[in-house]
């Protein structure tokens, strides 16, 4: 007998064992603006392998998915909606998600409520305006996510979000308002930041490997996820992982998932979709966490010396 090391795990459609989603934050060049505010123009370099994310990488990995028939979910600010509307044209008309990334990649838990706002809404009138419908979805930029982000995504009509890493598989937050919605989760084992970047502008270098090692991670956690009836979700940015060596690993990781077989390929808005309907027809229960996790810093009977 096979220990069950996730509780209650969802029944996924067909008799699928694990669900999967290869989402990607497609930031470009938002992130330069972000880190020189002041002088963006001065850092060309910065400039060229986030734009290279864009011009290359994003309609490389739109070749791929196409080539497995897959539909899967792009994160993007709205000045990169704006910026690059090809790049979201081609999405759209493949059946890609497109979900709310910020405006300008900002972390939102360094603003006000009404500063929150304005960013989301920004984000979601440009998202509007190119795929003729509000966005279902939300990561929160650099998982910034505020005290206020939750109800701030209920009040706007948002299905879910992919921001938190609080269980294997998807579950339920319930904001102040009593709200539900649910949180699609991962983990930072599956995000290529900490495996790839290697940016001395933004004060981040990892070392650089053979995309390989960075594979089995992504790999290990995917068996675990299809072992035990769980889900699988990335945070990969196209600079990054859509280099062309690291893009021929993906398509390696992709096989590798279809030879298992009994696997879910989705975008994150049909996910969430398919949890919803179970909980409405009273199909399946989730985990539920509410949200803030506390209203301010707990008192310390001791602090250290230094």
């Amino acid at each position: 007998m096979t220990l069950q090391l996730i509780d209650n795990p969802p029944p996924w459609p067909n008799g699928a064992r694990c669900a999967v989603c290869f989402a990607f934050d497609f930031d470009a060049e938002s992130l330069l603006h972000l880190f020189f505010p002041d002088d963006a123009q001065r850092h060309v370099s910065f400039g060229a392998n986030l734009r290279y994310g864009a011009q290359v990488a994003m309609p490389r990995i739109i070749k791929i998915w196409e080539h497995f028939n897959m539909r899967q979910t792009a994160f993007v600010p709205g000045w990169c909606v704006e910026k690059y509307p090809d790049v979201i044209r081609a999405l759209v008309n493949g059946g890609h998600e497109i979900g709310h990334h910020g405006w300008l990649h900002e972390r939102i838990n360094q603003f006000s409520r009404e500063e929150e706002r304005t960013i989301l809404l920004r984000g979601i009138e440009a998202i509007e305006k190119v795929t003729g419908k509000p966005p279902v979805g939300y990561r929160a930029p650099s998982n910034a996510f505020s005290e206020h982000t939750l109800d701030l995504l209920l009040e706007n009509g948002f299905k879910y979000d992919s921001s938190l890493g609080g269980h294997d598989i998807p579950y339920q937050m319930q904001g102040r308002s009593g709200q539900r919605m649910l949180q699609l989760p991962y983990d930072i084992s599956s995000d290529d930041w900490a495996q790839f970047v290697h940016l001395d502008d933004a004060e981040h270098n990892m070392p650089i490997r053979a995309p390989e090692r960075a594979f089995e991670v992504y790999r290990a956690d995917f068996d675990a996820a299809w072992k035990y009836g769980g889900f699988w979700t990335s945070v990969w940015h196209p600079f990054a992982s859509g280099r062309l060596a690291r893009a021929d690993a993906m398509i390696n990781l992709i096989e590798y998932m279809i030879d298992k077989g009994d696997v879910w390929f989705a975008p994150l808005h049909e996910i969430s979709a398919h949890i919803d309907g179970l909980i409405a027809r009273g199909e399946w229960s989730p985990v539920v966490e509410h949200l803030p996790l506390c209203d301010g810093p707990e008192p310390q009977i001791a602090r250290p010396s230094r």
